[in-house]
């Protein structure tokens, strides 16, 4: 739908998006033992995405809204959690769960 994402989407939105949920899926399971950070995360970056992209594709510029989708990164983040919820272990999260993540 976008000229770039056929370029940037291999490479740029998997290692890009997994770095803030998973510290924030890191602080809340090591803290409070919660397994759903990265979801919360996730759902927070769309939200202040689908600001951004209504203010400044829409409001400034007229660009079609649905030409871009910013909510690909929900499975992902639904994967990882759910792999730290069923193994309790970090490791295997950073593993299975990275790998999920991205694929």
């Amino acid at each position: 739908s976008d000229w770039k994402d056929r370029r940037l989407w291999v490479t740029v939105l998997p290692i890009m998006g997994i770095t803030f949920p998973a510290a924030v899926q890191a602080s809340l399971w090591w803290r409070y033992r919660i397994p759903f950070g990265a979801t919360l995360c996730v759902l927070g970056l769309l939200f202040g995405e689908w600001v951004n992209r209504y203010f400044n594709f829409w409001g400034w510029t007229y660009f079609p809204i649905n030409f871009v989708f910013p909510s690909q990164l929900i499975p992902g983040a639904i994967v990882l959690d759910v792999v730290l919820l069923v193994s309790g272990s970090m490791q295997l999260t950073a593993v299975v769960g990275g790998l999920g993540f991205g694929l």
